[in-house]
């Protein structure tokens, strides 16, 4: 009975179901687009194994493994974690021989894999989306790499892939860590391993080129007919803790890490999309389902008066958004798979997540989004309805009905157990640490709960203000004021989906503007010493860099080198960015030393930043363990800390060490200090290298402006998916009032007055929504704001933070006046029979 009640009643009212369809269909879309995109990163791997033509691979660590073991009484809990590298530490020289020697091995390739840059004519000369690695001509055959054209590499010469779009005979320098060779292109060969771009030099220069005592890897290829478990197994046993045998699929694995996909920074970034998405489409859903619920109030009055009881109609509310939900996953489903695609290429563009990446459709992750998306529906409404299907029969009858309210009391009970927990994130959590960003919206989604539980008393405060505010504009502000005044959880259920775009977005687009103006300060103070900055594409070998710093007027120098390294965090091993750094004569660079001396920064020695050492409790003079980028594990002592790490790193090394164990091992960034004259020099003297003024923007690090570009991206998902949900609520609302502006059309009111009265009723909404959301705001950005450099700030950039604050004004006002257009026309008349109902 309740099932065809529920059908006709779709049927016959499918206006006033179109709001709550459109909210689904656009949380289930979003949800199923970031699910499948976190999915796509979780699962992603190599597209292609280098490997392909051996057997097994023999490697060493690509990793840092920790296992803690924790007693608890009655059992020991063991934990392990672990942490990839940047690099691949080499293999004994002779260890190639041994496996060869092993019983069943017909052949051993000592395969050296290191990362160079290579330019022709003054150009770069780049493959599109790989990294650009070198090996021996030996390595070829193991993907393989056929010869399409030339020969293989003599010694002085280079065999290029093919998507180099080089030539046999072209000339071109490659840079790596040991410094620039001139080369001759011997061949093209054919051949593709996604991701990477292969380069090969003869085999007796490899080891000169690369700078590697011995190989990175070695392949294995069995003899035919051998037995290969026997094989392997006496392989093991051969090389012992050394190294790692690897087959099958896991051959990639033995690669040279930086010449793999890295998917971590992108499970990170997505799982934030996943997060931010799935926070705004309960929230908004639980408010949409909820208003058109309390909407019905009068058609659920009528049914309990006909004999229908409160159980049939929970029932009938259940079956109704049952089939609104999954008819909106219909095209929502479908939605969500191409915005999966969408977001992937800008943010690929953006080099957030590696050139390969694609999204890979899973069946249990669209199932998951429409049963999350049915439950929240189908919760929203039992919540909604326990109140709702209570009313007397009765008041069908009455001009007004109304549903029982909860207690002020829980509603303060349990905003005030999220204000707690968002006060808890904010100062007990380190926000300047590399999950600040996360922190601050958890923190703020919190206070958006505790709003939205406290919202008919907060807002019915905030609305009695402004209201007065208004009425103070004449007779329709007299009017729109009393009637916002007296319906606070109208105003309640409009304005909360308002704050959320305000808050989630603002605080988003701040934070990110606070980061990147922290960054540049601390850029600007970093290189204030220098006069002038020298760079290049392939970047710089740290001999051509003492050279340049040994130059005539130069009376200081810094040169940088970028690396990783890996810190033991309480038994988690965690990835760091970090420099080497050699400086010679008057500073060149200054890091805001806080502590110790950076000229201290020697051969056994490292400097750290202040909040890497105040989290590992770190003093002056203690020997923390790092792990190099090669997986060299290292005890070092602490001679500096230092402030002004962002853009920079959070660990000084002295430059030898990062030479030697780092596989780029070049300088990224050369600092000199002296004479005006020094850029022409360098310019003169060395033509391939770049000579900018320190001072310019255009020297930060790439990576921070692709970052805000990423946060800036996730603002615009949110807020168009937040934005559309604002105007679906105020349609919903205004839609709802019909006999309401039917009655005040038959008292005399004419349809502009109408409207007036409504634009000052938008106006109170917009108002107390844009407060509640800049008080959520501030209070998340001010303390992220001083957890970054002790400043506290409301936003970085005056004109963006006005710019959405105006927007999202200027949003909720044609929000709440385009419905009203729509429903305050003469057909609204006959409103009073009752018909405009259905």
């Amino acid at each position: 009975m309740m099932g065809k009640l529920a059908a006709a009643s779709m049927r016959h009212r499918l206006g006033s179901f179109a709001g709550t369809f459109l909210t689904a269909f656009l949380a289930i879309a979003l949800i199923a687009g970031s699910g499948l995109l976190l999915w796509s990163v979780l699962t992603a791997g190599p597209d292609g194994d280098r490997f392909a033509a051996a057997d097994a691979v023999v490697a060493g660590d690509r990793s840092v493994v920790l296992t803690t073991a924790t007693d608890k009484g009655d059992k020991v809990k063991v934990k392990t974690k672990e942490e990839r590298l940047s690099g691949a530490q080499p293999l004994p020289a002779e260890l190639a021989g041994r496996v060869a020697a092993t019983p069943g091995v017909a052949e051993a390739v000592a395969d050296y894999a290191f990362p160079v840059a290579l330019d022709a004519d003054g150009k770069p000369l780049r493959a599109p989306d790989a990294a650009t690695v070198a090996h021996g001509w030996s390595s070829a055959a193991l993907t393989p790499y056929p010869l399409r054209e030339g020969a293989a590499p003599r010694r002085g010469e280079v065999v290029l892939q093919g998507s180099f779009g080089a030539h046999v005979g072209q000339a071109v320098r490659m840079t790596s860590r040991t410094g620039t060779a001139e080369l001759r292109v011997a061949g093209v060969a054919d051949g593709n391993v996604p991701g990477q771009a292969a380069v090969f030099v003869a085999d007796e220069q490899v080891a000169q080129l690369s700078g590697l005592p011995g190989p990175t890897a070695v392949a294995v290829r069995l003899e035919p007919g051998a037995e290969g478990g026997d094989v392997l197994t006496a392989l093991r046993n051969g090389i012992g803790a050394t190294a790692t045998v690897h087959t099958g699929a896991d051959r990639p694995a033995a690669d040279l890490p930086g010449a793999v996909p890295d998917y971590i920074g992108a499970v990170s970034v997505f799982g934030f999309v996943l997060g931010i998405t799935g926070f705004a489409a309960v929230f908004v859903l639980t408010g949409t389902v909820s208003l058109a619920v309390r909407q019905r109030l009068r058609e659920l009055a009528l049914l309990r008066a006909a004999g229908a009881t409160p159980r049939q109609l929970r029932r009938m509310l259940r079956l109704e958004i049952t089939l609104v939900t999954l008819a909106a996953a219909v095209p929502g489903l479908p939605a969500g798979i191409v915005a999966a695609h969408l977001i992937a290429a800008r943010f690929r563009d953006l080099d957030a997540v590696p050139p390969q990446f694609t999204v890979s459709l899973n069946a249990v992750v669209l199932i998951a989004a429409v049963v999350l998306g049915l439950g929240v529906t189908v919760l929203a409404t039992a919540i909604a309805a326990r109140r709702a299907v209570r009313i007397a029969p009765t008041q069908a009858m009455r001009e007004t009905v109304t549903a029982g309210r909860v207690g002020v009391l829980p509603r303060i009970v349990l905003a005030a157990i999220l204000v707690g927990g968002a006060v808890a994130v904010l100062g007990l959590v380190p926000l300047g640490g590399p999950f600040g960003m996360g922190m601050g919206f958890i923190s703020c989604s919190l206070l958006l709960c505790a709003v939205a539980a406290l919202g008919p008393v907060l807002v019915g405060a905030l609305t009695a203000v402004v209201a007065r505010l208004v009425g103070l504009t004449g007779v329709v502000g007299r009017v729109a004021s009393a009637v916002a005044r007296a319906d606070s959880r109208r105003v309640a259920g409009v304005a909360i989906p308002l704050t959320l775009v305000f808050a989630i977005n603002g605080t988003m687009l701040v934070n990110g503007d606070i980061l990147t103006a922290v960054t540049a300060d601390q850029q600007a103070a970093r290189t204030a010493p220098a006069t002038v900055r020298v760079a290049a594409a392939s970047g710089i070998p740290l001999g051509t860099a003492e050279q340049v710093a040994a130059l005539a007027g130069v009376t200081g120098s810094a040169a940088t080198l970028p690396t990783r390294v890996v810190v033991d965090e309480s038994g988690k091993p965690e990835d760091y960015a970090a420099q080497g750094l050699r400086a010679s004569g008057e500073p060149a660079v200054n890091l805001g030393v806080t502590d110790g001396d950076l000229a201290g920064v020697r051969p056994g020695t490292v400097a750290v930043s202040g909040p890497l050492a105040a989290a590992r409790s770190w003093h002056l003079g203690d020997r923390p363990v790092f792990w190099l980028a090669d997986g060299t594990r290292t005890e070092l002592t602490v001679v500096a800390i230092y402030r002004n790490w962002r853009g920079f790193g959070d660990v000084v090394l002295p430059a030898d060490l990062i030479a030697t164990h780092d596989p780029r091992g070049v300088v990224g960034a050369l600092y000199l200090r002296g004479a005006p004259d020094v850029a022409e020099t360098v310019a003169h003297r060395w033509p391939a290298l770049v000579a900018t003024d320190a001072a310019d923007p255009r020297g930060g690090p790439a990576d921070v402006q692709n970052q805000q570009a990423a946060w800036e991206l996730m603002v615009v998902i949110s807020l168009g998916f937040t934005a559309i949900a604002v105007l679906n609520t105020f349609a919903v609302a205004t839609g709802a009032r019909r006999r309401e502006f039917a009655d005040l059309r038959l008292a005399g009111a004419t349809p502009r007055q109408l409207h007036r009265m409504l634009g000052r009723e938008a106006l109170i909404t917009v108002a107390v929504a844009l407060v509640l959301g800049c008080v959520i705001s501030g209070a998340v950005v001010g303390t992220f704001s001083i957890a970054q450099d002790g400043r506290w700030r409301l936003f970085a950039e005056p004109l963006r933070y006005l710019t959405l604050l105006g927007g999202v004004g200027l949003l909720g006002m044609v929000a709440g006046m385009v419905p009203a257009r729509v429903v305050i026309r003469r057909r609204s008349l006959p409103a009073v029979t009752g018909r405009a109902d259905g």
